[in-house]
C-alpha cells in the first residue's frame, strides 16, 4: 500500500455534507452530455458514458435527467454547447493545479478562472505547463464497510490493478487506463459494489504548504469547486501535503 494526495477524501468527506445537489446533478449532466456527444450513446461501446452514468445513479440522479442528457449530447435534443476544456496554472506557494471545465461560454470562464487564480496569489499557465506532474490513472473507490480487504485486494490485484490504497473508510483501487474497464468489472462480478469510479489525473510528488498559503491554497481551491462549469468536483494537485487544509476545513466547519 501507499499513500498519495488526500485531497480526494477531503472532497468526498464534503460532498456527503453538501446540501446542494442541484450543483452535483448539474455537473454530472454535463459530464454525461459530453460522453456521449464524443462517444455515441450506447453505454456498452462508451467506457466514459457508462462510468458517467455509474456517478450519475450512485448520486441518485432521476433517469429521466440522464435519459435527456444522453439525448442532448447525441443530437436527439437540442440543448446547449458545452465545450470541455481544461485549464493548468499554479497556486500560492506554487502549488501546480488542473481545472477541468465544461461550458457553454469559453471566454467568460476563461476570465473568471483566471480572475480566481490571480485574487488569490496564484496566476494561470500555458497548456502543458503542470499536466506533465500527474500520471492518469483510473480509480476505484470501494467502501471498508461489509467486504473482506483482503479478499478485495487480492481480487483487484488479480485482475491487474496496479496499486491498493488505504484512506481510512474506503480501499482506492488504482489501475492504469487500459485495465480499468476490466478491473472494476472484475470486482463487480466478485459482489464488490464501487461508491466512485472514474478516469483521473493523480499527482507525482507532494510536499508541505504551511503558513499564509495554506489559508490563501484553501480558499481558490473552494472557489473554484464551487464555480458551476467545472465538472471534476476535485481539483487536481500536485506538489502538495493537504493535511493541514483538512485541518483547516475542519476548523472553519466546512
Amino acid at each position: 500500500m501507499s499513500g498519495h494526495s488526500k485531497w480526494s477524501t477531503i472532497k468526498r468527506k464534503k460532498e456527503q455534507k453538501d446540501a446542494a445537489k442541484g450543483k452535483i446533478f448539474t455537473r454530472i449532466i454535463k459530464e454525461i452530455t459530453i460522453a456521449a456527444r464524443q462517444g455515441g450513446g450506447s453505454v456498452n461501446s462508451n467506457p466514459r458514458l457508462r462510468t458517467a452514468i455509474l456517478a450519475a445513479k450512485s448520486e441518485n440522479v432521476p433517469q429521466a435527467n440522464i435519459d435527456r442528457a444522453v439525448a442532448r449530447g447525441t443530437g436527439e435534443l437540442d440543448g446547449v454547447h458545452y465545450e470541455e476544456l481544461i485549464y493548468e496554472g499554479y497556486g500560492p506557494a506554487g502549488v501546480a493545479m488542473l481545472v477541468e471545465v465544461v461550458t457553454d461560454n469559453k471566454n467568460r470562464t476563461t476570465s473568471e478562472i483566471r480572475h480566481a487564480f490571480t485574487k488569490n496569489n496564484g496566476n494561470m499557465g500555458e497548456t502543458g505547463c503542470v499536466s506533465w506532474m500527474f500520471d492518469q490513472k483510473g480509480i476505484i473507490v470501494v467502501e471498508k464497510q461489509g467486504i473482506n480487504e483482503e479478499e478485495v485486494m487480492m481480487v483487484a490485484l488479480e485482475a491487474g490493478a496496479e496499486d491498493i490504497l488505504d484512506e481510512g473508510e474506503t480501499l482506492d483501487v488504482l489501475t492504469s487506463i487500459t485495465d480499468f474497464e476490466s478491473v472494476r468489472n472484475e470486482l463487480e462480478k466478485n459482489g464488490v459494489t464501487s461508491v466512485r469510479a472514474e478516469i483521473d489525473r493523480l499527482p507525482q510528488t507532494t510536499v508541505a504548504v504551511s503558513g499564509k498559503d495554506v489559508e490563501q491554497l484553501l480558499r481558490l481551491m473552494e472557489i473554484l469547486e464551487e464555480y458551476d462549469p467545472i465538472i471534476r468536483l476535485n481539483i487536481k494537485v500536485v506538489d502538495v501535503e493537504l493535511v493541514e487544509i483538512e485541518k483547516q476545513k475542519e476548523f472553519k466547519g466546512v
